[in-house]
């Protein structure tokens, strides 16, 4: 049976800034300072005033006046999620970054070098700590979603451990949303069948679900069953490059995005070619003065490591809206 951690970096952004600058310590801190843009971190001070990541930064304003609110430092936070990275390393070679803060590890067989699960876990809490003086939360699990879930189940600075006899019981009560994958809408469909617990799902045969949700229906059941990959790849290739930009007025003059736009894919193109990488398709994304997306994605002829225009490329699809926009 596999063994999958998975480790959470505890409000990452913001405890590093609070790590870097003590007087920040015990404040909330709130990354994000552009009126019109939005919270991308919030300490766990924040949060407790309701601030939460993707809310407006005028919004975080009212709930916290009195916070920190930061750009942010994201040169410093890779240099952090590095030594996070390379410290998981010394316990396994299988460490797949999820993101900048958070990582599988598979430790299957370690218990003669390390120990019980739950003596690892708090190993590599502590190392995490000394390494970069942040806490982090850990969940170990017999497949990586469930792994991943266990991160949450106590954060911050959390440690569980879902043992393989313990897997149905773990589920039975566990709120649906709390599964990957689950969102809003998710949760609101399943409620009007009456599923609100992961236990409610093994109610229903897996045609119903089939039947109501397709594809995903059948995924929500071995996830009730407590059935998920354990493959941990250390060579998880790079899935996307991105460049934005949140102006400080409203635009609708295509002039001006079209320029924005050509600004950002030479930032793009500059970073695959420093990264050996070739992209197949092109996304943009419009946001609306309220805060409402509107992404459209065209495939290239051909992947390419070239900046449009000078390179050929579909005309960009442009979302069918009218009022001002900001450019993304």
């Amino acid at each position: 049976m596999a063994r999958i951690l998975h480790l959470d970096m505890d409000a990452f952004f913001a405890s590093v800034e609070q790590h870097d600058a003590p007087s920040l310590r015990g404040r909330p801190v709130i990354i994000g300072c552009d009126p019109r843009g939005v919270v991308s971190a919030a300490s766990y001070e924040a949060r407790t005033f309701g601030v939460h990541s993707a809310m407006p930064v005028v919004e975080a304003r009212r709930r916290c006046p009195d916070g920190a609110f930061l750009p942010g430092n994201r040169r410093r936070y890779v240099e952090v999620s590095r030594i996070v990275m390379a410290t998981l390393a010394t316990l396994s070679p299988l460490v797949e970054p999820a993101s900048i803060d958070e990582a599988y590890v598979d430790v299957t067989g370690t218990e003669m070098l390390f120990g019980p699960p739950q003596a690892l876990g708090r190993r590599i809490k502590a190392m995490i700590r000394e390494a970069t003086g942040l806490s982090c939360s850990v969940g170990i699990a017999p497949v990586k979603f469930l792994a991943k879930i266990a991160s949450d189940y106590d954060k911050p600075d959390g440690l569980t451990v879902i043992e393989p006899e313990a897997v149905a019981a773990f589920l039975a009560e566990l709120p649906v949303g709390k599964i990957p994958g689950v969102g809003k809408r998710g949760r609101t469909a399943l409620a009007s069948l009456g599923i609100r617990v992961v236990g409610d799902i093994l109610r229903y045969p897996p045609d119903f679900f089939e039947r109501h949700f397709g594809k995903w229906g059948l995924e929500l059941v071995e996830r009730a069953h407590g059935r998920g990959s354990a493959e941990v790849r250390a060579d998880r290739e790079t899935k996307s490059v991105s460049a934005e930009n949140t102006f400080s007025a409203d635009t609708a003059d295509r002039e001006t995005l079209l320029a924005w736009l050509l600004r950002q894919s030479e930032r793009v193109g500059r970073e695959l070619r420093q990264e050996h990488l070739r992209g197949r398709t092109v996304t943009l994304k419009l946001k609306f003065g309220d805060f409402a997306r509107s992404p459209a994605a065209v495939p290239w002829p051909r992947p390419s490591t070239a900046t449009p225009p000078s390179s050929p490329r579909p005309r960009p699809c442009w979302p069918p809206r009218t009022c001002p926009g900001r450019c993304g």
